[in-house]
């Protein structure tokens, strides 16, 4: 070994060594939906019907969003609001089919991410928060 691949090779065996030091993200069940709508009140509505389900836990409503997509062979630009859901994996399927049945676009946008991580405390308030409500409210 040559005197500068010798602090290389002790970098590389130290790293090797730190691999199983890593903090894994905590199993959780998170998962935030996202949803355009038009205004601010429809979706103060649809926020406030999803977090009275028990849908969701809290809905964040993001005033002033600029969305362009094509519809019907046409390209449009409209302004929305986005709406950020807190719910969990057996809460979505509930959601999605509650804001399908009361959201005003005929083809609602209505996805989901995990969250793989996230302070622990808040990540269990939004399970136990979330009871997958009835969809008749």
């Amino acid at each position: 070994m040559t005197p500068l691949s010798a602090p290389l090779s002790l970098t590389i065996r130290t790293l090797w060594s730190l691999r199983r030091l890593t903090v894994k993200p905590m199993k959780n069940n998170v998962m935030l939906a996202f949803s355009t709508c038009p205004d601010t009140e429809v979706g103060r509505t649809l926020a406030r019907g999803l977090v009275e389900c028990g849908l969701a836990a809290c809905v964040n409503i993001v005033p002033g969003v600029s969305s362009v997509y094509r519809w019907n062979g046409t390209v449009h630009e409209d302004a929305e609001c986005l709406m950020i859901a807190k719910t969990t994996e057996s809460g979505f399927g509930p959601l999605r089919d509650w804001l399908r049945k009361h959201h005003p676009y005929e083809l609602p946008e209505v996805i989901t991410v995990c969250v793989s991580d996230g302070l622990p405390a808040y990540l269990q308030w939004v399970e136990e928060t979330v009871t997958s409500g009835p969809l008749d409210v």
